[in-house]
Parts: structure tokens; C-alpha cells; sequence
């Protein structure tokens, strides 16, 4: 196990709380899914158009970084080579890389130019699976693990020859581009089996070499977050596609956490998935994760041209612009020690909390444990005040009156408009 990381990386990550993920690669030409070759069974023959063919004559990073700013984002996480083992850079241990296609430029730098640019963090996601080296072991995960012929021919492939070119890879990215702030491995899976038990030839530490790979990325940029999926503990923890049902934790301690998430279930490119979340629901997820002391890391797929879908660009816009009137309700933000009511997450600032209403009451909030408490409080989207009403435990109900709250309790009295933001917030000044 290696050193942990500065306290002030992980309270910068803390602070953070809202970041973009960006899966790109060749997948976004098929535009099927970003794990199309493994889905499909294709082989490198079948998959080398993609190769071919690739030329993001759209990219333009700065667009990217400038849509993740206004969405409200301090981070972003770039895919520099994904289980199909395409390259975004040049890489001098490779061939397969961006530099091999007739597009023939570097997509890394021009991103983390633009990210600096923007002021946001910059974190680069690699993957520890290559369905394209020829020393990657096929496994269940594999493309041609149902291949008999391909499985005979692979039988002498070696992981460690393996795992040293993932080595030389990560080390070539943490010194050709200056400062990062996060590395973001995926992903591990010892030990697993084929649904009929056979051995599914499962990778974890030893493939990898983790620990010494982790002591390496520490050693190249001491300030940098690492995340947990090389089969070791990581510095923060990744749920993926769900939300967690509290502050997560690991041996019983609290632990640093970001979750992973997708606009429409797909990471890549997906021309034809409709599945699309609405930015209600997305900030929703957000709210709820600074509640539990995580972050949100929301991706984008862009188009084989290297643009973003206008439909992710839409969404980001409308995330953005409740971003731009709630933003310090999320950033710095950390949970708060009172308990909200139903349908509302609590998230605070110092003598500042704030109450994120998920659903509108008619008429009413109570909040326990606040009365006497609160000096002020008003809607954070226009300043506007919420009156607070001075309970009476012996007020008896009447035919137009609640009967008698207990002074432990704090009563809002609401609008029956409700404000029309994503998710309305009201700002508590202790």
C-alpha cells in the first residue's frame, strides 16, 4: 500500500464536487456502444475501418472545455485509450495510436490546453484491459473468447510483457503533460468465471502490477488523485451507474467517492440510444451526491468528428444555468449533521445550509432540529425570503390551521408556485 496523497488534493477534489467525463475513441465511428467490439465479437480485422477512417476534423477542445465551464464543472477526465487499445496520443512503445491514422495529430495536449485554459482540473481516464496488444491474454471480457482458434493461438501470451507496456504508457502520460490531477484505471476483475463456471482467466494486481504501477504514478506526480479499480484501495472510490444510498465507506471509514455517470447508458458515442436523462434528474444526482460527500463525474460521448452530440450540449446548457444561480449550494459544499425532510437533500457551507426541495410541498416545509436556529432564509435563485413560522405546541388543529409543531422544529411557509428552476433550494443562514 502507498502513501496517500496531499490533504489539499483531496480537499480540492472535495471542493470540485462536479466534473465531465469524455469517452472517445473509435467506437464513435460505429457509434453503437463504446464496448462494440467486444459486444459484436469483432476481431482487429473487423474493427481496422474504424482505424481507417478516423479523422476528428471537428475537434476542437476548446468548445468542450468551454461547455463543461459553463455547466458548471471544475474537472474534467479525458479517455486516453480505452479496451479497444486505440491511442489518443503518440505513444512511442505503440502503433496503434491517433498519430498512426491519417488524422495523424496528438488529441491529448490540445485537451489539457483547453481544460488549463478554463481553469478546470485536468484527470486522465486509462484503460488497464487492451483488446489489441498481442500479449493481452484472451479472457472472458475479451472480443475472441468464444473463438477457439484465436484462444489456441493466443496460448503463449505473456501479461507481465503486457503490463510492462501499460507501464511505459502511463509513465509516458504523466510526463509529457505537465501537472494532473487525477488518474482514473479501469478496471479489475480477478476471479471471475463463465456463467457456466469455467475460469475466466480474470485480471487484477499481479497482472497489473498495481502496487508498483501506484508507486509510479506518485512518484511522476506527487500531487495526484488515484482511483480504485487497480484491484487495490485507491484514493476515492468509483461508483458506477448508481447512486449510493449514504456516505460511502470503506473498513467502516469514511472514504473520498465520485460517481460515474452516463447521459443515456452509453459512455461512447451511441448515435441511436434514446435513453436520454433528463437535467432535472442529473442535477438531482448531484445534489444528492455533495449531500453523501461525493462528486459527480457526468460523461459526454463526442461524435466521430469530434463534436458533442447538441443533445449533450442541451442538457449541459440547462445544468448550467441552474448551476449559474445555485452554484454555492454544490461547490465547497459538504453535508450537513441535520436531517432533511422527505424529498429534500440538506448540503452546507459553513453557517450556510442549504435545503434542495426534490419535489414542491404544498404550502409547508418542517425541519427538525432547526427551530430557533435559523436567522434568515430565502430562495436562492432570486433572494426572494421564505417566512418562517414560530411554532406553538399547543395550538389546536382547526378546519384552517395545523395543530401544534413542536419549538424543535422549524416551519417554512412556501409559495404554491413553485420557483421554476431544475431543483429548488432554499438558503438557511444560521
Amino acid at each position: 500500500m502507498t502513501d496517500a496523497p496531499p490533504a489539499h488534493s483531496v480537499e480540492k477534489f472535495r471542493d470540485w464536487r462536479f466534473g465531465l467525463f469524455v469517452h472517445w475513441g473509435l467506437y464513435a465511428l460505429p457509434a453503437r456502444h463504446e464496448w462494440v467490439k467486444n459486444y459484436e465479437r469483432l476481431t482487429d480485422e473487423d474493427y481496422q475501418p474504424y482505424f481507417d477512417h478516423f479523422e476528428p476534423d471537428l475537434y476542437d477542445p476548446r468548445k468542450w472545455a468551454a461547455a463543461a465551464r459553463e455547466a458548471g464543472m471544475k474537472y474534467a477526465v479525458l479517455t486516453t485509450k480505452h479496451h479497444e487499445g486505440f491511442c489518443l496520443w503518440d505513444s512511442a512503445v505503440s502503433d496503434y495510436t491517433v498519430a498512426k491514422t491519417a488524422w495523424g495529430k496528438d488529441l491529448v495536449g490540445p485537451f489539457v490546453e483547453a481544460c488549463r485554459a478554463e481553469g478546470l482540473g485536468v484527470g486522465f481516464y486509462h484503460s488497464l484491459i487492451d483488446w489489441h496488444h498481442p500479449e493481452f491474454p484472451i479472457d472472458l471480457v475479451h472480443p475472441q473468447r468464444d473463438d477457439e482458434e484465436a484462444i489456441a493461438k493466443a496460448a503463449g501470451r505473456d501479461i507481465q510483457v503486457y503490463a510492462d507496456y501499460l507501464h511505459a504508457q502511463t509513465r509516458e502520460l504523466l510526463t509529457n503533460y505537465g501537472p494532473v490531477d487525477i488518474m482514473w484505471f479501469d478496471f479489475s476483475y480477478p476471479g471471475r468465471t463463465y456463467p457456466d463456471g469455467r475460469d475466466g482467466h480474470g485480471k487484477g494486481k499481479d497482472d497489473w502490477r498495481s502496487e508498483e504501477l501506484m508507486a509510479m504514478v506518485r512518484e511522476l506526480q506527487p500531487d495526484i488523485l488515484i482511483n480504485d479499480r487497480l484491484d487495490i484501495p485507491g484514493d476515492f472510490v468509483t461508483p458506477e451507474q448508481y447512486q449510493p444510498d449514504g456516505p460511502m465507506t470503506r473498513d467502516g471509514q469514511p472514504v473520498l467517492w465520485e460517481a460515474c455517470q452516463t447521459l443515456n447508458g452509453s459512455w461512447g458515442y451511441d448515435r441511436d440510444n434514446l435513453d436520454w436523462k433528463s437535467p432535472e434528474l442529473l442535477v438531482k444526482m448531484l445534489v444528492d451526491s455533495v449531500s453523501k460527500d461525493g462528486n459527480l463525474l457526468l460523461n459526454v460521448g463526442p461524435t466521430g468528428r469530434g463534436e458533442f452530440d447538441p443533445r449533450a450540449l442541451a442538457t449541459l446548457r440547462s445544468i448550467g444555468e441552474w448551476m449559474r444561480l445555485h452554484e454555492r449550494s454544490i461547490r465547497g459544499a459538504r453535508p450537513s449533521e441535520h436531517t432533511p425532510p422527505a424529498d429534500c437533500r440538506y448540503t452546507q457551507k459553513a453557517d450556510r445550509l442549504y435545503l434542495h426541495l426534490l419535489s414542491w410541498p404544498m404550502g409547508h416545509v418542517h425541519l427538525p432540529g432547526l427551530g430557533g436556529k435559523v436567522k434568515y432564509a430565502q430562495l436562492l435563485n432570486d433572494a426572494s425570503e421564505i417566512k418562517r413560522i414560530v411554532n406553538d405546541p399547543h395550538q389546536q388543529a382547526q378546519n384552517t390551521t395545523m395543530s401544534g409543531v413542536s419549538p424543535d422544529v422549524l416551519t417554512l411557509k412556501l409559495p404554491i408556485q413553485r420557483p421554476d428552476v431544475l431543483v429548488p433550494v432554499i438558503e438557511l443562514f444560521l
